[in-house]
């Protein structure tokens, strides 16, 4: 129908919904599609929009970190320029993924609380949603798992109020369950966390709820080793089959986690070196010097 405004948005979108799918070259092939044409047009808030959606949802998610965080700053920076506030938000949020990957951290939170600012402004409770779930993430990993509990809660609690994103929900629940069991708080439902993970209807996520419910296996008690080692085999295979490559690097370190505390240190070593190799595959610098560090208390 030569309308080009309806191309970019559907191109954008069938990129975010293919990339969620874990169909990552077609995600790039239709976003990059979207770039192009608002390129042309001199466009640069929808340059910075599309730019940021490619760098997270086509090459973060597939773990190809160093690509995601080149192009996602390149979204960043086109953001600021252009002004839009609407930019900004995606840009800011998705750099954030980039930044974690790295492990970059403290940048990570940065990015997020200016992302958050932003959706708060404009009332984008999309991305809003996920930047709060992301900043709980990040805090978990800052070992600050309180700050981790309250923003899962805010992240879920911005999804279920505008009844988005259901499958997420279930994701942030998990997560939260994940931060209270670090917490050392006990109320955990194990059957419930079991329903998210079967009723989850996206790919990017399977390996990521199975591998935190193997991780609140792992740590509840000594009582659920051979349940979280389940889990943590049926994270990685989803993660292998979905070439979820980052995530897959976190599964191997967690199984190694699980090794270590069965006391098998040749088995903790052999999987701690299969994460630090994917790590270095994907870019993600910060986790193979994290990794490479426990690896020497294993020597």
């Amino acid at each position: 129908m030569k309308d080009i405004v309806s191309l970019v948005l559907a191109s954008n979108f069938f990129g975010i919904a293919l990339g969620s799918n874990c169909e990552f070259e077609r995600s790039a092939h239709y976003i990059q599609r979207a770039i192009d044409i608002n390129v042309v047009a001199k466009n640069l808030w929808g340059i910075a929009g599309s730019k940021s959606n490619l760098a997270y949802f086509s090459y973060y998610y597939h773990g190809r970190v160093n690509l995601a965080f080149r192009t996602s700053n390149e979204g960043l920076q086109i953001a600021e320029e252009s002004g839009d506030i609407y930019s900004k938000v995606t840009a800011y949020v998705s750099h954030r993924g980039s930044c974690y990957g790295k492990g970059l951290l403290d940048e990570a939170e940065k990015y997020l609380l200016k992302g958050i600012e932003f959706c708060e402004r404009i009332n984008f409770p999309a991305w809003d949603g996920a930047a709060q779930h992301f900043l709980g993430e990040t805090y978990f990993e800052m070992g600050n798992f309180q700050r981790a509990k309250e923003h899962y809660g805010k992240g879920i609690m911005a999804c279920e109020r505008n009844q988005q994103f259901p499958s997420w929900v279930g994701w942030g629940k998990v997560a939260l369950t994940r931060s209270k069991v670090m917490n050392k708080e006990k109320d955990v439902n194990l059957e419930s966390l079991y329903a998210h993970s079967r009723k989850n209807k996206i790919k990017v996520a399977e390996g990521w709820i199975q591998r935190y419910i193997g991780e609140i296996l792992l740590n509840i008690d000594d009582q659920h080793l051979s349940e979280s080692e389940y889990w943590i085999q049926k994270a990685i295979e989803g993660d292998q089959r979905n070439r979820m490559m980052f995530h897959l690097g976190k599964d191997y370190a967690l199984y190694s986690d699980l090794f270590k505390r069965k006391g098998n240190k040749s088995k903790a070593q052999e999987y701690l070196g299969k994460a630090i190799e994917i790590f270095k595959e994907c870019g993600a610098d910060g986790w193979v010097t994290k990794a490479e560090k426990e690896l020497t208390t294993l020597l």
